[in-house]
């Protein structure tokens, strides 16, 4: 096991600055934001990159003189919205992202499954995490079999031709938002579809992250390092909160930086059940935490996790 980063966490820094941070922390790999929801794409642009070969060509230069390998092409999006031009846009940054993964050799893109709306010609996406009422059922089947399936029916296989397995991250507002529903869709369309596994948005959802990934097994592709505090509001309102991330004060749960909601305890026993169901490969570390810049919490999460890893490694089968 060995750690990664996401490139939103350096955002505040100048590329070059960036790749210098990772590796002063003894970071080996970054997983490129660079589609979707991800509008600063500082460290890597796709349609840039695939028009001009050279500049292509010293983006992976400067990589290599970095000695940083990239896990992954995060391309989180809304593919399904019913706002049809956010849906092409990031449709397109999608393909892009396949094809610069393909350019340079990666087969991993992270990304969302994506949410639709509820019925024919209603604006706007629409969760739905009850029985009540029973026509959510209906609504939920719609959404199934008109929307998520026949998306992903054809945008699937643009992956496979590149070469690319799709690591679904399990979160919320999305119709993949547990184990369930990922493996919904990889029953469908095979070993493209896989995981990418964040314990952080499963707590809140009273999801035991170890248990589910003993559930997922070699369905998980990729991995994340992402905390959560739940807080004592929780307790009384519960962990549905809509409010704004900004002010953390009012809300019931929070993300936080690795360690500062859940122990030493929790994150070896996370890397050691990633190691037992055959994932021994990149820990990215995703920073959400509003109370910390993200270049100190990438800081913290090494220092918290780079003791962890190396007692794992130490002590893993074979």
């Amino acid at each position: 096991m060995r750690l990664g980063s996401i490139t939103t966490n350096l955002l505040n820094l100048p590329p070059v600055e960036g790749l210098r941070l990772l590796r002063e922390l003894g970071i080996s790999d970054i997983e490129v934001a660079c589609g979707g929801f991800f509008d600063d794409r500082a460290y890597g642009d796709p349609q840039r990159l695939l028009s001009d070969p050279e500049e292509l060509a010293r983006w992976r230069e400067r990589l290599a003189n970095a000695e940083i390998a990239i896990s992954a092409i995060a391309v989180h999006g809304a593919p399904l919205s019913p706002h049809a031009d956010l849906a092409q846009s990031h449709t397109r940054d999608y393909i892009l992202a396949c094809r610069l993964a393909e350019a340079v050799g990666v087969t991993r893109l992270t990304l969302l499954a994506g949410l639709p709306e509820a019925n024919p010609g209603d604006s706007e996406p629409t969760w739905l995490v009850a029985a009540d009422p029973e026509s959510n059922a209906d609504r939920w089947n719609w959404q199934w079999e008109e929307r998520v399936l026949p998306y992903w029916r054809k945008h699937a296989p643009i992956a496979e031709q590149h070469g690319c397995r799709l690591c679904l991250e399990m979160a919320p507002s999305d119709f993949a938002h547990n184990p369930r529903g990922l493996l919904m869709l990889r029953a469908e369309l095979g070993p493209v579809i896989g995981c990418n596994f964040d314990p952080s948005h499963l707590w809140w959802q009273g999801i035991d992250p170890l248990a589910a990934l003993r559930h997922l097994g070699p369905a998980v592709y990729h991995a994340h390092a992402k905390d959560i505090e739940i807080r004592p509001e929780a307790a009384i309102n519960g962990t549905l909160d809509a409010r704004s991330p900004a002010a953390p004060e009012q809300r019931a749960w929070n993300f936080r930086t690795a360690g500062y909601g859940h122990d030493e305890e929790f994150w070896a026993s996370y890397i050691n059940t990633l190691q037992e169901i055959g994932y021994d490969d990149v820990l990215s570390i995703e920073h959400e935490d509003v109370t910390v810049s993200g270049d100190q919490g990438l800081r913290d999460a090494v220092s918290f996790l780079t003791p962890l890893i190396a007692a794992a490694n130490q002590t893993r089968p074979g």
